[in-house]
């Protein structure tokens, strides 16, 4: 477990304190059912971003707090274990990010505040198909007079219906699957042009499917260098994907937990569960493997501190083993949960739909051995 700061420590004992009074899985249940278009509890994101959390990135200048992608990563791991539904991976740390890495100053003074007090809801519109594949971009953006007119479409973009700028990859010259020629752009959501079709996930967060109809944008919407972006897009990604991992690193382990209490509770056979030896395999193997998923998220996040070379393999490696964890942990809480497991009366089901939700959201376990095997040459 990473070493933590007095800052970090006083941070993540909020978040904890935070969620377990404000944002339990009931609140998570109780919007759900309420159907709300957003996805998200908007008085409760208010109050995530009154606490400063949508600013952790973002440094002091432009209102936030620079405290960095690991304690980013605190608070989404608490946000995880209730299963806190908010636009603050999305806002918060991908869109922000972009713009840290990528922005000019005037974009980083008429944006970046914004995002830090939550006023804004920030988003990444990248993939254009079922699948994570940054690099296959057919978006276009034809030069136009000053600025550049954008047509196509982008596919489950996180928290879509409630963003109101997108950060868009689309292509200035050559074809999908050239990582040269990508160029980002900054399109106010409510651009002429622009429609959503706004989607549930199987979690019950909110995406959407966005189309791009000849949408008109002057010189200054353009993130970085024309036919440049792929750089800062990958760097951005990479710290999206982290930060996803510290969620479902959350999820993972209150699943976990949840379900440890049940064997030492639920009596089958005149004996306490626990205690059957096959039963006791099975919780060892979630507990190691979650020890080694924490090890990965954790170097993944002080790596992106740091600045370090080796941040695509280690988020890689993250994403890969965290997504195998998550999805083994939620199954066996079914599972070991019995009949009520499968009941949408008991928070199992929860946890399971957001494992698969989350696991291909910023690329799959596949997508991220495979990328992990090309960075090493394999």
């Amino acid at each position: 477990m990473a070493v933590l700061n007095e800052e970090q420590s006083m941070l993540r004992d909020a978040a904890k304190s935070w969620v377990q009074e404000k944002s339990p899985v009931t609140a998570f249940r109780k919007m759900r059912d309420s159907g709300v278009e957003l996805g998200y509890d908007a008085d409760a994101w208010n109050e995530q971003a009154e606490m400063g959390w949508a600013g952790v990135i973002i440094p002091e200048e432009y209102g936030g707090s620079n405290f960095g992608y690991l304690s980013m990563g605190l608070i989404l791991e608490e946000m995880g274990r209730t299963l806190t539904a908010s636009p603050l991976l999305a806002s918060g740390l991908a869109a922000a990010s972009a713009l840290i890495l990528g922005g000019n100053e005037a974009q980083k003074g008429e944006y970046l505040p914004k995002i830090a007090d939550g006023s804004l809801v920030a988003t990444l519109a990248v993939d254009e198909g079922a699948h994570h594949a940054p690099e296959k971009v057919a978006l276009s953006a034809a030069k136009s007079g000053a600025g550049y007119t954008l047509s196509g479409k982008k596919t489950f973009v996180l928290e879509g219906p409630a963003a109101g700028l997108l950060v868009v990859s689309a292509r200035t010259s050559g074809k999908p699957g050239d990582k040269d020629g990508i160029s980002l752009f900054l399109v106010p959501a409510d651009a002429k042009g622009v429609s959503k079709q706004n989607l549930k996930l199987a979690d019950s967060r909110g995406v959407s499917n966005i189309s791009f109809d000849n949408v008109a944008v002057d010189a200054g919407a353009l993130l970085g260098e024309e036919g440049k972006g792929w750089d800062v897009l990958e760097k951005t990604l990479d710290r999206a994907r982290a930060g996803i991992c510290a969620e479902m690193l959350g999820s993972a382990v209150q699943a976990f937990e949840t379900t440890l209490e049940y064997l030492k509770v639920r009596v089958q056979f005149g004996q306490v569960i626990g205690s059957f030896q096959a039963l006791q395999h099975r919780a060892a193997k979630m507990f190691t493997d979650l020890e080694l998923a924490r090890s990965a998220v954790e170097a993944a996040l002080q790596a992106i501190d740091a600045d370090s070379p080796d941040v695509p393999e280690l988020v890689s490696l993250a994403k890969a083993k965290m997504g195998d964890t998550f999805h083994l942990v939620s199954n066996e809480m079914v599972q070991m949960h019995g009949g009520i497991g499968m009941t949408d009366a008991h928070d199992a089901g929860f946890y399971m739909k957001r494992a698969r939700a989350v696991e291909a959201a910023f690329g799959s376990q596949s997508y991220h051995r495979d990328r992990y095997a090309k960075i090493q040459g394999y």
